[in-house]
């Protein structure tokens, strides 16, 4: 009995210890407070304070989750966009030992709030603040248990590139919500090659007036694809006001946030007016997994509220919140975790005050609750409750809706932060991939299914201020009717074709730039697009790097690279033009050839063949014949050796070649142009000092006379100054490579429905047209000159050749072995005269035809007939000689 009173004043001597140093401590409690801040009276308050006072007693109804432990709330109303409340209402809750504050609702009490959460370690759980700053480390103790405007903002950006728009306005309270989301937005943008054209803020007490003057100052504005990022309060306001200043109609484009879907979702019944003033827009909504626990909560809604009001996504949001929290706070209390505060020393000097800012302590697990939260993952009536990484909940997806009729909203379509745009559920999605995008059809403002084009012309009426250079020279292009106000040329009607093609009506007026006596310099002209004094500009107008800069060009309708015209002549006048062909050179070893394929053949079959023999002045001739002749294959003598064959079989190829590759170059030279100069192309005029300068009169004259070899200007002139000019062509390759486009302003979107068109015009053929039409319809081609047709070198030719003389080379070679062998075995049997006179006199010798009968062995009617059948063969049979015609018959066929 003596033990147990010791014990007990043991621990009341602790306890006093721990209050006298100022320190609060708690076992396992029964009583947990937690507090909540939002606004009664919205559309996401009410419906939060409904789901929160059933989420806690749903906590506390379930004996298994906390143990024993009951959440006590307290609620507080901050009245919407009042900060000041909500700070001092987080002020009250940490002097009565919170453990966690569920809220606040807006971002940018939220933003306040969190500095107070740091200090104190008391996590802040809001369901509904969504400016995506939240998330950074300044705020570590605010949790986001609804989606970021991170991933509303991605949903808008793919929407927007989805319909290819390239810009949008941005309408936003311009408070850290609105800013801060309408920021994201842009980077998100800026992702897809789009951008914020124009921003839009209002002050967050919003008044009528200034909706006015605020949807005034976007009517202005090019733009019409209208992002509005604003509070639910206000937002029915805008679209109303928008209606009346007639900007609901057709072309126009609005997205709303999910403000739209919320008051969509909560209000049972919207007036009339406020239907038809959103008829058309797309606004977002969190999308929520179906799932057996989803249903259930829904189905008990209405008896909840008692039919006044439905269940939004924010709803769902803060019942899964205090769930959230009490699983975390079963978790930490598990663990051992003690509800303890501390007093915060650095407020002990505002003692005595009436603000009573010492009474503030600090909660002693709240680092540990914090991990907690963050460790939690179970299943809410909104789908999964986990975090990410970075503080952002699992399974981020928007669905997107669009409004239509009275009281009625249709789907036409998901985002998830993994596929992007699609007509199924994320949860229903196999292999899908941004890659895919797709949407329902949608019925856009002014009930047109057609989609808008995104924009219009800042100034409602105004024409299009084309500006038109108007110059002395080369009007075919773009010139001005004498005495008139209209255009004519070829740039005027590629343009004009490109508008009617254009799926909208485009007023327009040409303006003219310059005095029509001087070249106008076509940098100032561009430079009135920036200075807003030209929408556009038509005419020859190239595109450079340094214009691009200034200016967009559409795409080019015309190449227009820089080429070299010079005088050209014909060819075909010349005595002498079937040598041109081939080179001097070529000439030369073509006719060595000649002999020495002869000599060669020569030197194989005078031995042994009849027609190689006789005098040296037959044989000469013969050479000469056999090696011409074989040009037109026109020889008459019979070659019998297998090295004479050879020979001649490979000569003959190399004759087919070159008399294939002469007649092939005589017939170009003979109908080609010929360049009066040696202009080849940019090349020659670069290393040569003849002058160049202006056209017709100083190409006539010639460098002799003051004038120029060749004039240098772009292709598109050319064609034109050549279409009736045919003493005059177009040299060498084009060597800059450049094009005509049509001007507008910087991020125009009209550049690209322009574009768009010319292609078209491309693809169907009308621009050849009308290219025709303008520079190819007189006598000339505008093609211009053919370039000089170069003679034929040796160096084309070197390897046919080298064959040719290799082979005559190894046959002489093996001729020569087969001499020696012969003359080795002959020079057994004679022997008298000296070597080299014994062996050339062996090689002059006729090889006999048969070395096993001797020829005068021969029977004298064997030979007669053999000498008859070689002249019937040869053709110089005679009529007066006795032989029987039908021998002479059987004799040919023999020797056949």
């Amino acid at each position: 009995m003596n033990m147990f009173w010791l014990l007990v004043l043991i621990f009341c001597y602790g306890l006093f210890i721990g209050t006298a140093a100022g320190v609060r401590v708690s076992t396992r409690p029964n009583v947990v407070n937690v507090g909540a801040i939002f606004s009664f009276n919205t559309s996401i308050g009410k419906v939060a304070k409904v789901a929160i006072e059933t989420a806690v007693e749903d906590v506390n109804s379930n004996p298994e989750l906390l143990k024993g432990t009951k959440l006590k709330l307290a609620m507080q109303d901050t009245k919407l966009s009042s900060g000041f409340l909500g700070i001092v209402e987080a002020l009250r809750f940490m002097e009565n030992d919170t453990v966690a504050i569920i809220g606040p609702q807006q971002s940018v009490m939220a933003h306040v709030i969190s500095h107070i959460a740091n200090e104190l370690q008391v996590p802040l759980l809001s369901f509904a603040a969504s400016d995506p700053t939240l998330n950074s480390l300044q705020f570590p103790y605010f949790v986001r248990t609804t989606q970021s405007d991170l991933f509303q903002m991605s949903a808008i950006a793919e929407i927007v590139s989805y319909y290819k728009w390239r810009d949008v306005i941005a309408i936003y309270i311009d408070d850290d919500h609105g800013r801060n989301g309408i920021a994201t937005l842009g980077d998100k943008l800026a992702e897809k090659r789009c951008k914020i054209s124009y921003k839009a803020p209002m002050s967050p007490k919003v008044s009528q007036n200034e909706i006015s003057d605020t949807l005034l100052k976007v009517l202005l504005k090019e733009s019409r694809v209208i992002i509005l990022h604003i509070y639910a309060t206000w937002g029915l306001e805008v679209v109303d006001v928008a209606q009346k200043m007639e900007m609901m109609e057709s072309g126009y484009v609005w997205i709303a946030t999910d403000w739209l879907s919320t008051i969509l979702d909560t209000e049972s019944s919207l007036p009339p007016v406020a239907w038809d003033s959103i008829q058309g827009v797309l606004t977002l909504r969190m999308h929520t997994l179906d799932s057996e626990l989803k249903r259930k909560f829904v189905s008990r809604w209405s008896n909840l509220t008692g039919g006044l009001f439905g269940l939004n996504t924010y709803g769902m949001y803060a019942y899964d919140t205090v769930w959230l929290l009490a699983q975390a706070l079963g978790a930490f209390l598990n663990q051992g975790g003690n509800i303890s505060f501390s007093n915060d020393p650095r407020l002990t000097e505002f003692h005595g005050g009436n603000l009573h800012f010492d009474s503030l302590s600090i909660f002693d697990g709240g680092n540990m609750l914090l991990s907690s939260i963050l460790e939690v993952n179970i299943s809410g009536v909104s789908g999964p409750i986990k975090f990410t990484s970075d503080g952002n909940l699992i399974g981020t997806a928007y669905e997107v809706i669009n409004v239509i009729g009275t009281a009625g909203i249709r789907n036409i379509g998901y985002w998830s932060n993994s596929s992007g745009l699609s007509t199924v559920p994320p949860e229903k999605q196999i292999n899908r991939s941004y890659s895919n995008q797709q949407l329902y059809g949608v019925i856009w403002p002014g009930q047109t299914i057609e989609k808008p084009r995104g924009w219009a012309f800042s100034s409602n009426g105004r024409q299009l201020r084309v500006g038109v250079p108007v110059k002395v020279s080369f009007r075919e292009f773009a010139s001005l009717v004498y005495g008139s106000d209209v255009f004519h040329g070829y740039c005027i009607d590629v343009f004009n074709a490109a508008l009617a093609l254009l799926p909208y009506a485009l007023p327009y007026k040409f303006i003219p730039f310059g005095d029509g006596h001087r070249v106008p310099i076509y940098t100032d002209l561009l430079q009135m697009i920036t200075t807003n004094e030209f929408d556009a500009v038509v005419g020859d107008i190239t595109i450079t790097t340094n214009r691009t800069k200034m200016v967009d060009f559409t795409q080019p309708f015309i190449e227009s690279g820089l080429v070299v015209v010079a005088p050209v002549r014909k060819l075909n006048s010349s005595a002498w033009a079937f040598l041109r062909p081939f080179t001097p050179m070529m000439w030369f070893v073509t006719c060595l050839f000649f002999l020495v394929v002869g000599v060669v053949i020569w030197i194989l079959e005078r031995r042994t063949n009849d027609d190689f023999q006789g005098p040296p002045r037959k044989q000469f001739a013969t050479i000469f014949w056999f090696s011409f002749s074989t040009l037109f294959t026109a020889h008459r003598e019979k070659i019998d050796s297998a090295l004479g064959r050879l020979v001649l079989l490979i000569w003959l190829f190399v004759v087919l070649i070159l008399n294939s590759s002469y007649t092939a170059s005589l017939t170009s030279m003979l109908t080609v142009e010929q360049l009066s100069y040696s202009v080849k192309g940019i090349e020659s005029l670069i290393i040569s000092d003849d002058p160049i300068e202006e056209y017709e009169k100083a190409l006539n004259d010639g460098p002799n006379k003051g004038g120029v070899v060749a004039v240098v200007d772009k292709r598109a002139y050319m064609e034109l100054f050549l279409s009736s000019r045919c003493e005059f062509g177009i040299v060498g390759q084009e060597f800059t490579i450049m094009g005509w486009g049509f001007a507008f302003p910087r991020e125009s979107p009209l550049a690209i429905d322009m574009s768009t068109a010319i292609l078209k015009l491309s693809e169907s053929g009308e621009l050849q047209k009308i290219h025709d039409k303008w520079l190819s319809r007189k006598a000339c081609s505008a093609e211009g000159a053919k370039q000089d047709v170069e003679r034929l070198p040796l160096k084309s030719f070197w390897g046919l050749f080298l064959l040719c003389g290799s082979a005559c080379f190894v046959a002489l070679l093996l001729y020569l072995i087969k001499m020696i062998y012969q003359y080795m075995r002959h020079s057994g049997q004679n022997t008298q005269s000296a070597p080299i006179q014994s062996f050339l006199s062996f090689v002059k010798e006729k090889e006999k035809e048969s070395k096993d009968v001797p020829k005068m062995q021969e029977p004298e009617k064997s030979r007669a007939m053999r000498k008859r059948r070689k002249r019937v063969a040869s053709g110089r049979f005679c009529e007066d000689e006795s032989v029987n015609v039908s021998n002479v018959g059987v004799y040919i066929g023999y020797e056949a």
